[in-house]
Order: structure tokens, then sequence, then C-alpha cells
């Protein structure tokens, strides 16, 4: 997956570097708030001492861990060796103070749900970012004509525009839901082995996390509780969703046989290796294939929701590759949809072609309508209107030439519309008088 169009920053995040980098700063704090209490037997100078010289060595860290075959001892170690750099021989050692009254999952957990926190301010600037994008571009093209579709089908004339306005405002409630997952999932708990405060004060636990900017868990039971991950990744497989949809619509428009818009396809690319021809959707079409990872990640959240008693570690190897693959999968997602959809290629002409490709069958809802008004029955306006479009449609199918559905209509004594109703019908502006009150509420829609 890395390429041009992945961010380092996403992956930084879930980098070990910047995970031992936040187990540095929680133990560093806990060490001040044990000082700022005064129950423990640190003192200030100390914990000012641990703050001046705590540092590790990944490197290092990865050789201890090698024997001692647990992360978080082999990073206590590690970071007690430069705490106690410099001390005066036969003094008592800072590093005793590292880790007081804490449990491997206090350190763990807020850990991880920081770095959770810093994952999701990434995706919502990329949530952001594509939906201003996708808003700009539902103004430009207001007024491109184009048509409809609903199961694949052509329906009714409406504008390319709307287009990128639903995508809008899908994104927009994509935000709406990742800024309340971020809040869902920004905890952290220093509450010992099993929840019960048993060696360590609970304002410890306050003073961390107000310092790093997260909340509390009321109640851990050694571990923070996985429902605020599950949660997380079930918005995160939404985004992805919305990521999805977006591309698919790419994709099929970018057909030969529609060809209304097509990915920017840059100078000297190639499209295939033995058809030269060939102008593929690819990092569309990869844009779909990574959605499925983020949504089946999401089914490993849930899973990992219950856990034997007070904890196990059942969750602990599945999320550290589930969590880190559904950020990374998404945020590059978000890297392709901004560059192709902003550079998104219209073909204007061809999507009038396509909206008279039926010889006027799109219109028949309109004509059902305007004979109801001249008092026949629905059934029997139906009945008129079907009888035409399926005539015009054999012909349209089988391509050959014939009349088209606004000339059968004129033609048929059953049909009571004079032909310079029909002809004002067949308009397709006709469609849009209302579409007004879309983008005036669109222009209402702000990712600020």
């Amino acid at each position: 997956m890395i390429d041009r169009y992945t961010r380092p920053e996403m992956g930084r995040i879930f980098s070990l570097e910047n995970k031992y980098a936040i187990w540095q700063e929680i133990e560093v704090l806990a060490c001040e708030a044990h000082a700022e209490l005064g129950q423990s037997g640190i003192t200030r100078d100390e914990a000012r001492w641990i703050r001046d010289h705590a540092d590790f060595c990944r490197e290092e860290v990865d050789a201890i861990e090698a024997v001692t075959n647990h992360d978080v001892i082999a990073f206590l170690t590690n970071m007690g060796s430069y705490v106690d750099k410099g001390v005066a021989p036969g003094a008592p050692k800072p590093s005793r103070w590292v880790h007081y009254g804490m449990t491997s999952s206090d350190l763990g957990d807020t850990a991880l749900c920081y770095q959770l926190t810093q994952a999701c301010d990434l995706i919502i600037e990329d949530v952001r970012a594509l939906g201003e994008i996708c808003r700009r571009r539902a103004f430009e093209e207001r007024d491109t004509l184009c048509v409809g579709r609903t199961h694949g089908i052509h329906a009714e004339p409406m504008t390319f525009g709307m287009k990128f306005g639903s995508w809008a405002w899908e994104l927009r409630r994509d935000l709406d839901r990742l800024i309340d997952a971020r809040a869902s999932v920004s905890f952290g708990a220093i509450s010992g082995a099993v929840g019960t405060y048993s060696s360590i004060d609970p304002r410890v636990e306050a003073y961390v996390c107000e310092h790093l900017g997260i909340t509390a868990d009321p109640l851990s039971t050694q571990v923070i509780s996985r429902d605020h991950h599950a949660y997380l990744a079930g918005v995160l497989a939404t985004t992805a969703a919305t990521c999805e949809r977006i591309a698919t619509e790419v994709r099929n428009l970018q057909k030969t046989d529609t060809l209304e818009a097509e990915e920017p396809f840059r100078k000297g690319q190639k499209g295939s290796s033995a058809m030269p021809h060939k102008r593929n959707p690819i990092t569309m079409e990869k844009v779909c294939g990574l959605a499925r990872v983020v949504k089946a990640n999401a089914q490993v959240a849930f899973d990992n929701v219950a856990l034997w008693h007070e904890r196990d570690i059942s969750h602990s190897s599945a999320e550290r590759v589930a969590q880190a693959d559904s950020f990374i999968a998404l945020d590059h997602m978000f890297q392709c949809l901004i560059r192709v959809i902003d550079g998104l290629q219209l073909y204007r002409e061809q999507m009038l072609a396509n909206l008279d490709r039926t010889r006027g069958l799109i219109y028949s809802s309109k004509v059902l309508l305007a004979l109801v008004d001249t008092g026949m029955t629905r059934e029997e306006a139906y009945q008129v209107v079907q009888r035409n479009a399926m005539a015009t449609w054999h012909e349209v199918q089988a391509c050959v030439p014939g009349t088209s559905f606004l000339e059968r209509l004129e033609a048929d004594p059953d049909c009571a519309l004079s032909s310079e109703q029909l002809k004002g019908i067949f308009d397709p502006r006709s469609f849009l008088t209302r579409t007004d009150v879309v983008f005036e509420r669109l222009e209402r829609l702000s990712f600020a």
C-alpha cells in the first residue's frame, strides 16, 4: 500500500517509536502525580529527574523483549536504565518509582486510546478535505444535465452536481460520527490489576488523563472495555463504505458504455500491458478493495468486546493488526479520493447523449402525471404510457430505427395531451425546477 499517495503521518502513529514515546510520557506523568500527591516516597526532585532523563531505544527494547518475552517489562527496563544514568554510586535509583502501583494494561490501554485519538484526528482532517472538494464541485456542476439511474437503468434527468452534493452530505455525517467516536475512545485507565486502585491513588489516573487530554475511565477492570474500540471500528467501517460508494460511482461512470466521468489519467500513464488503449479506474478499484479490509476489521473489534472475566489478551494480537491496518488503509483511501474527485474529468456531451439514449423514455413519469391531470385514472394513464414506452424500448434495445416516445404519444388517440403539452414535458429542465432547494441546503453545509 505504500506509494506516493500514502501519508507517512498515519504510519508513524502506529509505529513502535510513537507507542514507546507515549508510554514514556504516561510513566513520567504518573511519577509527577505521585510526587504532587505526596503519598508515595517519590519527591518532586526525583520526579523532575525522571522527566529530564527518561528515554528509550527501540533496538534496546527489542533486544530485552527477546529475553523477557514481555513488551512492557522490556520497555520499563530500558527506560529505567536511562533514568538511572548519572545517578551517584550508592544513591537510590529514581527508576524504582517508574510504573509504581501500575499494571501493564494501565500503560498499554491508556497509550492505545491516545494513539487512536491521534489517528482519528488525521481521518477527521481527511474527511473535511474531501467533503469540501465534493461541496465545491457540486456547485461547479450545479446545472450540468445528466440522467439519473435507478437499478442501473435510466430513470429521470438530474444534475451531476447532485452526485457531488450527495457525497458531501454523507461525508458530513461521517465527520459527525468520527468526532463522536474519537470522544468515545478518548479514555485512560490507571487503576491497577483488576481496577480496584489497590496500589495506586485514583488521583494519579486523573492527573495523567488530564495532562494527556483524555478522560479517566469510570470503571476499568484492568482493561478499558473494548466497546469503545468496537464503536470506533464501526464508524471507520461506515466511513470506508462512503469511500466505496463514491469510488463505485466513478467506476460505473467510467465504463466505456457510459463514459460520463473518468479518473485523471496522467501523461505517460499506462492502462494495460496488453491493450494500449485502456484507461482503467485502477485508483477507485483500489479504494473499493481496501474498503473491504476496513469493514472486515470492524468484525474483529466486535469480537474483541467479550473477554474472559476482568481481562484476557485474546483481543491484543488481533487489534494490533486490525486497528493500524484500518486507519492506514482508510487514510490512504482518502488520499486517493481527494486526488481523483478534485481532478475528476467530466464528459458533459456524453451526458447529454446518454439523456437521449432511450429516445425520450425518461420523461414517462411526467407524462403519467399530466394524463392524470386530464381526468384519467392512474391505471388508465399508466396503460397508455407503458404501452408506448415498451414499443419504443424494444426498438431502442434492438438498435433499429424507429419513432421516438414523444412521436408515439402524439400519434396515440388515447393520449389526451396536445403536442404542445407533450413537448413542454419532454424538456429535461422541467424536472429540475425545484432543485434550488437542494443547493440552498448545500450552501449551509460546513465542514468546519
